[in-house]
């Protein structure tokens, strides 16, 4: 017949046989699942599959004539089977069974609230569940990130000195009650001892600056090391920003462990050493896995409650505390971290952000009330001239895709201390540097950007007036920050790659804004030497308030920033709400988008789908494009060089065949057909199911043998009297498994598993299986339209 023949040869155009099945993640089935209603242990149940994703009540022929109802999908069972419906580690969540599952519990809970008050009272107690657990996560995603911040400042000071007075306060914290510090000197009081005075007595000389150096490497040292050892030992997930981890999460990907109690605790130790340590690396990154290491930990409380919701709020919660951002927060969580995002989970995620900032407020790690360090003022307006150089700052994109360096840690923290140490605005903590870069020249300001010339009396103090010439110190600052901006990029990049908790954020945004500074400080000695030019004549006039070089710091931070991660709205909302005016929204837009379209042209993924692809995670990237032209029988497998479709008959196999089928395989799921003449479909078993069910019916019925009749059907076949009893298991069977015909193409396969969150999709040919597609083979595919070894895909 037609459609065997075509079964046969598996529609292999453009098949390749370089992909071996060689384990049970990367074999052809990932099986679908069924809809349980169950309680799982706590090792099933970590971050596998609790979550609702995309997907609809919906009826799909299953090609057997075996009719399928919107509403109950599958024929449940009286008593669940314990462990049914879970998942594997490294394998992928189908989204569908989720929801419907989630959607069941729901009815069931809805048609009994008007039975008692007691039901009454279990059904507000549900609705009500996940604002208790975003609530939960906002506050202590908020009270996490003030300790972090306050402990990792401590401990960066601690390199240099430490207060006699109060052993816990930093230097800025020790020298606020002190009576003898001078404008010039401000951060120099008697209770700040360095460690040369400490240990030889004289604060000035050779001997001083070799002590305070030699201790500065030490404390960096030892700080890294007792960071990457905890790591090792502890919780080997703690390791990295864990915002690709997060995404390949919520796409439906299990990673089990990676949300765990450990790797929160160790993550959050660990982040303080790693950013004491003076490493190119930011905390900002870091605490949206802390967050959501939060939130998974509450769900437990609600087993039922959807992870999915409570991921995507607490992403939103760990951009609030690391930015002080709220909205920028949600838009950062809708815009590059959640695969799905429905309104329901807008408003938890913009409560979780709210909750979240409210606590870090109240902490005041910084004791500016402020939430971050670097939040910034501006009070002069942009000029529309000024939209040149801030688009070209857009074209400084620094990109780091390709650069996966597992370079030793103690060795990459030894020569950042060591080039660091004599620079000032390298030793700096880098979100002290951002600080500095940010702010704007006034009276009260002493750094040496501001030290300007007066046009008076030539001395370096600070006159009002906004035209003046750069004195000696702008121009020291000048060549500290180009060396600074060339160590930055270096460091940042061998940095990445380390084993310990790393944050891109900020070290990007402090390359940004060097470059931005050192760009303000030339436009505005420009203006100043040439205000006749006709780009500044109009609005810079002698006495006029005319260049910011603040302003191009924040444009610039920004614009790397986004070219490292293609983030646009959410990034741009992040800044404007660390500088607080809209005024300079339209400078911030043009400089982010340049960003991103200079950072397109040499590869449209960001860092994190790079990370994504580097670590072989099976991730869909909703903003990468199928423009091929393959039809779904070119992909599905098997191929022609591959064995038979594995499957299983409705009434035909006995127990001892079923499994005899499994162990000679290492597929995750089997497609359940009427007869092998007919290749009609029924539905779809996962091989997990089928084996927790077959060891709990020997356990729990008795007469289960080897040789009883396995069937999936409504009713028992009929048997001779003499044969053992039959074993059921339709309630494990989905009898509404999601099916595309063999000429569908893969633009639309593709569409469905993005938006519908699917494991795979059954091929069918006139109603009879051919094959199966899963997301795997979808990027498999993908690799190898895009020249790429599909072998490099790992899972793993």
């Amino acid at each position: 017949m037609e459609s065997e023949q075509l079964y046969h040869r598996g529609y292999c155009r453009n098949s390749y046989n370089s992909i071996a099945s060689a384990s049970s993640d990367e074999e052809l089935l990932d099986g679908a699942g069924v809809i349980m209603d169950f309680h799982t242990t706590e090792d099933d149940n970590l971050l596998d599959g609790d979550a609702a994703s995309p997907g609809s009540n919906y009826a799909m022929s299953n090609g057997g004539g075996v009719a399928s109802s919107t509403t109950h999908l599958l024929d449940f069972l009286e008593e669940p089977i314990p462990g049914v419906g879970t998942y594997d580690d490294f394998h992928t969540i189908d989204w569908v069974r989720e929801k419907c599952k989630d959607r069941e519990r729901h009815r069931k809970i809805n048609s009994k609230k008007k039975e008692s008050a007691w039901e009454f009272t279990k059904s507000l107690y549900d609705a009500w569940s996940g604002w208790l657990v975003v609530t939960l996560t906002g506050l202590a995603s908020g009270a996490l990130a003030g300790l972090i911040d306050i402990a990792a400042d401590w401990m960066n000071d601690l390199k240099e000195g430490v207060c006699l007075s109060a052993m816990w306060f930093n230097h800025e914290q020790c020298c606020w009650t002190s009576n003898e510090t001078t404008f010039a000197e401000r951060d120099k009081c008697p209770q700040w001892k360095s460690w040369a005075e400490l240990i030889l007595g004289q604060a000035e000389g050779p001997g001083s600056y070799i002590m305070n150096y030699f201790m500065y490497i030490y404390w960096a040292l030892s700080f890294a090391f007792l960071a990457v050892c905890l790591v090792k030992v502890f919780a080997p997930y703690a390791c990295g920003s864990g915002i690709p981890e997060i995404k390949t999460i919520l796409s439906g990907f299990i990673i089990r462990g990676y949300l765990g109690k450990w790797t929160l605790m160790i993550k959050t130790i660990t982040l303080v050493l790693a950013v004491a340590s003076g490493l190119s690396l930011g905390k900002e990154g870091p605490l949206v896995h802390v967050a959501c290491c939060c939130g998974n930990i509450f769900s437990y409380l609600f087993p039922k409650y959807s992870k999915n919701e409570v991921l995507s709020a607490a992403s939103a919660a760990g951009v609030s505390v690391a930015f002080g951002a709220p909205i920028g927060g949600v838009l950062f969580s809708l815009e590059e971290v959640s695969y799905y995002f429905p309104l329901k989970t807008l408003w938890r995620s913009f409560f979780a952000a709210l909750v979240a900032a409210f606590v870090l407020r109240s902490i005041n790690p910084f004791g500016n009330s402020r939430l971050v360090l670097f939040y910034v003022e501006y009070h002069t307006p942009w000029y529309l001239f000024e939209l040149i150089p801030f688009i070209l700052l857009g074209y400084h994109d620094f990109t780091m895709q390709d650069m996966k360096l597992n370079i030793s840690v103690i060795l990459v923290a030894a020569i950042t201390a060591v080039v660091a140490f004599p620079n000032p605005y390298t030793r700096q903590n880098t979100s002290e540097l951002i600080k500095e870069l940010f702010t704007d020249c006034g009276p009260l300001e002493s750094s040496q950007l501001c030290q300007y010339r007066s046009q008076m009396n030539g001395s370096k103090a600070f006159t009002d007036n906004p035209n003046r010439p750069a004195g000696p110190g702008v121009y020291s600052a000048m060549w500290q920050l180009c060396l600074a901006l060339i160590f930055k990029i270096i460091m940042t990049i061998f940095t990445f790659g380390l084993k310990v908790p790393s944050g891109l954020f900020i070290p990007s945004m402090a390359i940004g804004a060097i470059a931005g500074r050192i760009v303000g400080i030339a436009v505005e000695q420009l203006a100043y030497y040439h205000h006749d030019w006709f780009l500044f004549k109009e609005w810079c006039e002698v006495g006029a308030d005319c260049i910011t070089p603040g302003l191009y710091a924040m444009v610039g931070a920004a614009a790397c920033l986004g070219g490292v991660t293609r983030m646009t709205v959410s990034l741009v909302v992040i800044v404007f709400e660390l500088t607080g005016g809209l005024e300079y929204i339209v400078p911030l837009m043009a400089a982010v988008m340049t960003s991103k379209w200079v950072g397109d042209a040499f590869g449209r993924e960001g860092i994190y789908e790079a990370h994504i692809r580097l670590n072989g995670y099976p991730f869909l990237d909703a903003k990468e494009e199928f423009t091929h032209t393959t039809l779904a029988r070119e992909v599905m497998r098997p191929r022609r060089s591959d064995p038979p479709l594995a499957v299983l008959t409705q009434d035909d196999l006995t127990v001892e065949e079923l499994q005899s089928v499994i162990n000679e395989t290492s597929y995750n799921g089997f497609p359940v057909i009427v007869s092998k003449e007919s290749q009609r479909l029924v539905g779809f078993a996962l091989r997990r199911d089928i084996t927790i069910a077959i060891e709990n019916a020997r356990r729990k019925q008795e007469g289960i043998m080897l040789n009883s009749r396995v069937y999936f059907t409504q009713h028992a076949p009929t048997l001779p009297a003499d044969s053992p009893r039959p074993l059921k298991l339709r309630s494990i069977l989905d009898m509404s498994p999601f099916t595309v015909t063999d000429h569908t193409p893969m633009e639309i396969v593709v569409d469905i598993f993005r938006k519908l969150g699917l494991r795979q999709c059954l091929v069918t040919h006139n109603g009879r299986l051919l094959g199966i597609i899963t997301k795997k083979d979808i990027l498999r595919h993908m690799a190898q339209m895009a020249n790429q070894d599909p072998e490099s895909i790992m899972f793993n």
